[in-house]
């Protein structure tokens, strides 16, 4: 006997969501996360409302954790210029820490059993997935979702192509408190990466940004850093000036990749961050994340009623994935190139001035439509 219908790997923001959806069809799930809830993570902590009629359909009530609500955003160059424009359809500021835990708690309500340890190995054979557990526990599954993260040691046993590649990028959050609008994200360039400012609940405000480590490296600590190098930005100056840290200490993940990264590997259906739904100018990662969680709930539901076969499922999947996101990511791709190359961010900052109506196209590209639900 399967110890599950479908295992997840990885209890984030894709492999919760996943979760509560299959629970709730009455399929039994089980989701191994090393980590307990609730755990702050690096996360720009913005959602875009397109997912908001999903969630409701989940019976998610955002509303509850009491997330800011967010309309406009802005956008600045290594100088501090700056160009502003409204969010086509605006979103929500919600913390990781809080998100999180209100997922999981909803998961387990749903009967969702969860296994707080790490995952060793994997094997798919006569149809079945074989997962073994750094406890000795082994389990079987009719599906494996894989929703492990940015960067995982599975990556690396699995010999997946990116993880290969050595990665350029550091990311570094904090929290602070300050005085920043509740209803604008912020996302300003400096030399070598780019930051974004936005709240959430709390009146929290969440500063996440991205480094290039050869950059980074010429600096003794993260604070020296800042001092010299992001905060030469002038409107990012003024946050780590007049804000007060509610860290320790800020979070970092280093050797974050970009790579494309593929949406199903050795019969596992990829979804969120390690399908490479990350790219911080693609609107925002945390939207597709929740949105890869409903295209793959639903194909893997008709996958466990019979209504396909494990080829027309993966097929399936990969439609869908690619409708949904190639082109957001490539645009994000892009957006990255010039905004890492000061020069070409002031370029582009100055077509945006004199074209005005170019930002919102921009936006339109990297974010998603409204996520419609079946009823």
């Amino acid at each position: 006997m399967k110890t599950s219908q479908v295992l997840i790997i990885g209890g984030g923001l894709a492999g919760l969501t996943a979760a509560i959806h299959l629970s709730s069809l009455g399929i039994r799930v089980t989701v191994v996360e090393k980590n307990s809830y609730p755990k702050h993570k690096v996360c720009g902590e913005y959602i875009s409302n397109e997912v908001l009629p999903y969630l409701n359909s989940l019976s998610i009530n955002i509303s509850e954790l009491h997330p800011t609500n967010i309309t406009k955003l802005e956008f600045s160059t290594t100088t501090g210029k700056t160009i502003s424009s409204t969010l086509p359809l605006g979103g929500f500021g919600i913390s990781r820490y809080t998100l999180d835990e209100y997922l999981f708690n909803k998961a387990v309500a749903n009967g969702t059993m969860f296994i707080h340890e790490s995952v060793e190995g994997i094997a798919f054979e006569n149809d079945t997935f074989t997962i073994a557990t750094s406890s000795g526990k082994v389990l079987e599954a009719d599906v494996v979702l894989g929703a492990f993260g940015k960067r995982s040691i599975i990556d690396q046993k699995m010999q997946r192509p990116f993880i290969q590649q050595k990665s350029p990028w550091l990311a570094v959050k904090a929290h602070y408190k300050g005085s920043f609008p509740n209803h604008l994200v912020g996302l300003h360039n400096f030399k070598g990466g780019y930051c974004g400012v936005s709240k959430v609940e709390n009146d929290v405000v969440n500063v996440c940004y991205l480094a290039d480590y050869e950059t980074f490296k010429n600096y003794k600590n993260i604070e020296d850093y800042q001092d010299k190098v992001v905060s030469a930005n002038p409107n990012l100056k003024i946050v780590f000036d007049s804000m007060t840290l509610l860290f320790d200490k800020p979070l970092t993940i280093s050797q974050i990749s970009f790579e494309k990264k593929e949406s199903i590997e050795n019969h596992i259906l990829m979804i969120g961050d390690t399908a490479g739904l990350i790219h911080p100018l693609c609107g925002n990662g945390m939207a597709m994340a929740i949105h890869s969680a409903k295209i793959a709930a639903e194909l893997v539901s008709k996958y466990c009623n019979m209504k396909l076969s494990r080829t027309e499922l993966e097929a399936q999947y990969t439609k869908q994935w690619n409708y949904n996101f190639k082109q957001r990511l490539k645009t994000g791709r892009m957006l990255a190139t010039v905004m890492r190359k000061p020069k070409l961010s002031e370029v582009l900052l100055h077509l945006l001035t004199v074209f005005p109506f170019l930002l919102p196209i921009i936006i339109n590209n990297t974010h998603g439509n409204t996520i419609i639900v079946k009823s």
